[in-house]
């Protein structure tokens, strides 16, 4: 690994817990101005502040204003789109370029590509042209792996979510993004597989802080390297507070019973926009 993309993943991955907590804005995209996103710049600043180590966004929004400052948060720029609005929204194109991503100041770019879609082949290729240039430019490269598709009956089986895993790191990425398997001992077979650092999925927004809560800790206790979840987190009344009580799971090791009563501390909450 060069040097350049050594230091810029140290500005993601914290350096005590090998760790990292990351949480995805890109979803206006795919779904539009969703709830918590309506207001990007503030839901940024909230992010930030709840101590998020990694932000993803598209480069519209880094043109509006990532935050900077004392506590900075990593930037990871997306470079893959598709719209709700499309037949093969499972088909993602690339809309942006590493070189791009230096210019605005990025950390590392992002990458997804569903397994399984008609369009999988070009998606492939696309992700393995992105890992070349990251590799000339010493850019970090994080790819977001689903099975989606026709033939896919489980997208959260072990076996599926481990060939996920390690179709990202043959490909070159730096750290894979995955779902949660829906066997929580097996997630250890997913991170032995995979050989580079591996982040769970936050998914669709769980309908408790419980369950959240439950999940992130039971992956980090299975050997993944942190977090990659949005909705959950940008979606809830007490974005910042429950930021805090993930940042314990993810680099304290705390339990999921001590982030659920970490959240349950009196603090205000906000109408999300």
């Amino acid at each position: 690994m060069n040097t350049g993309k050594r230091t810029r993943l140290s500005r993601i991955m914290d350096e005590s817990s090998n760790r990292t907590l990351i949480v995805p804005m890109d979803h206006g995209t795919t779904s539009g101005a969703i709830q918590g996103l309506t207001d990007a710049r503030e839901t940024m600043k909230d992010m930030v502040a709840g101590g998020a180590d990694a932000l993803v966004l598209h480069k519209g929004l880094v043109r509006q204003g990532h935050p900077a400052g004392r506590r900075r948060a990593a930037l990871i720029m997306h470079l893959s789109a598709s719209t709700d609005l499309s037949p093969l929204c499972n088909s993602k194109a690339l809309v942006g370029s590493v070189e791009e991503a230096l210019r605005l100041g990025a950390d590392a770019v992002s990458v997804h590509v569903n397994l399984g879609d008609v369009e999988e082949r070009r998606m492939l290729v696309d992700i393995g042209r992105t890992a070349e240039s990251c590799d000339s430019w010493g850019m970090p490269l994080l790819a977001m792996i689903y099975a989606r598709g026709p033939h896919i009956k489980n997208a959260h089986a072990p076996e599926v979510v481990a060939h996920c895993a390690r179709v990202g790191m043959e490909l070159g990425a730096d750290i894979v993004k995955v779902p949660y398997t829906d066997e929580a001992g097996a997630f250890t077979d997913v991170v032995k597989a995979c050989g580079v650092p591996v982040v769970i999925a936050g998914g669709k927004r769980m309908s408790s802080d419980h369950e959240f809560l439950h999940m992130a800790a039971d992956a980090i206790r299975a050997g993944a390297s942190g977090l990659s979840v949005g909705r959950n987190v940008f979606q809830h009344p007490r974005r910042k507070a429950l930021l805090k009580a993930l940042r314990g799971i993810v680099h304290g090791n705390k339990t999921a019973e001590e982030g659920l009563a970490l959240l349950a501390r009196p603090g205000p909450q906000i109408s999300v926009a």
